[in-house]
């Protein structure tokens, strides 16, 4: 898996090794033919063919018959096509900026393998600007897949960790760390790339939380069979969204006010109860005080079996493996977090700005 920018950098890399074995190849040559042919000992013939090679004008060390005179002439004139070759080779790598490059890439390379518990944007086209744009504004790491160079080059000026590649490959995937990545998003515009993502995703590391993009009803049935946890399409949710906007506006302008964006007063987030850790567990939401202490409001909770409780009042039962979804500002939510996960509690994201 090499990126078009990889494939120059090794490309101008390995003719620059090609040019110093050829290099050293011909003073090889001319070293061990005024020693063994000439019949010189070792210094005179390092010493003619470093002078011959790098054409100083100096003397013949000692006196050549025709013959050496028209190997001294070969020698010359090799040396000077390889050494030419050499010169030109660096300065293309000087002017194009390939040694900054090469560091470049070391530094990404280096920058990913230190990513844990990231997350995974497949396709850096409009929808994964999209989601980039929200990760960004959440501070959650993550790192962008895109086999076009002009995706990938925007990605990066807009200070994003992208990577050009195939995301359908499991070379590619786990050179961005899929067995460390928490969730992977495959926001390819085709159906059959965003399964072989998940198919391969859920293989090299089957913990990984897999979003996948859908354009047809058939697709999603398809990629959920392949192990999509949620599957999403951009046209039956936009319909939804602007149906919705149409017969309930302020709604959907309070919603999009807390899921979204980067400046909003107020965020939702959910919270997994666990038991080793929450003090809560058994106890029901007036007992816990969590509104009280915290500010922060449940909206609803999802039990271990997949059942969901809207507005939950004060009498429902806080138990393991629960997942509270609340609401609130900033500081609200962070509180909340201290108090369900007192032991973790610095594991909760928040977005850069706050």
């Amino acid at each position: 898996m090499y990126s078009t920018l990889e494939q120059k950098y090794l490309r101008l890399q390995q003719e620059l090794v090609a040019g110093a074995i050829a290099l050293f190849g011909v003073f090889l040559t001319g070293t061990l033919w005024y020693k063994y042919v000439e019949g010189w000992g070792w210094s005179d013939a390092i010493y003619m063919t470093v002078i011959t090679l790098a054409t100083v004008g100096y003397g013949e060390t000692q006196p050549l018959g025709h013959r050496g005179r028209i190997f001294t002439i070969v020698l010359i004139l090799m040396g000077v096509i390889v050494i030419g070759y050499i010169v030109n080779r660096f300065t293309e790598a000087l002017i194009q900026g390939y040694f900054q490059e090469g560091r470049r890439l070391r530094q990404l390379k280096r920058l990913i393998e230190s990513l844990n518990q990231h997350y995974i944007i497949c396709g850096f086209g409009r929808t994964g600007r999209q989601i980039a744009l929200e990760f960004d504004a959440e501070g959650i790491p993550f790192v962008t897949i895109d086999s076009g160079l002009e995706q990938v080059q925007e990605a990066q000026a807009h200070g994003y960790v992208a990577v050009q590649g195939d995301a359908t490959l499991d070379e590619v995937l786990l050179a961005v760390g899929v067995e460390r990545a928490i969730c992977l998003v495959a926001a390819l515009p085709r159906d059959a790339e965003n399964l072989y993502i998940v198919l391969s995703a859920k293989t090299l590391n089957p913990n990984i939380r897999a979003i996948a993009r859908a354009n047809s009803e058939e697709a999603i049935q398809k990629l959920q069979r392949g192990g999509a946890d949620a599957v999403v399409s951009p046209y039956i949710t936009g319909g939804k969204r602007m149906a919705a906007a149409a017969l309930r506006p302020q709604v959907m302008d309070f919603v999009d006010g807390i899921l979204t964006g980067a400046d909003r007063a107020f965020y939702m987030e959910e919270f997994l109860i666990d038991p080793e850790t929450c003090p809560f567990v058994g106890q029901t939401l007036r007992e816990a005080k969590l509104r009280s202490h915290s500010g922060a409001l449940v909206l609803a909770i999802r039990r271990a079996d997949g059942s969901l409780i809207g507005g939950p009042t004060g009498e429902t039962i806080i138990m393991a493996r629960d997942l509270l979804m609340c609401m609130g500002t900033a500081e609200q939510l962070r509180e909340i977090n201290k108090l369900l996960c007192p032991i973790n509690a610095k594991t909760l994201r928040r977005p850069k700005h706050i």
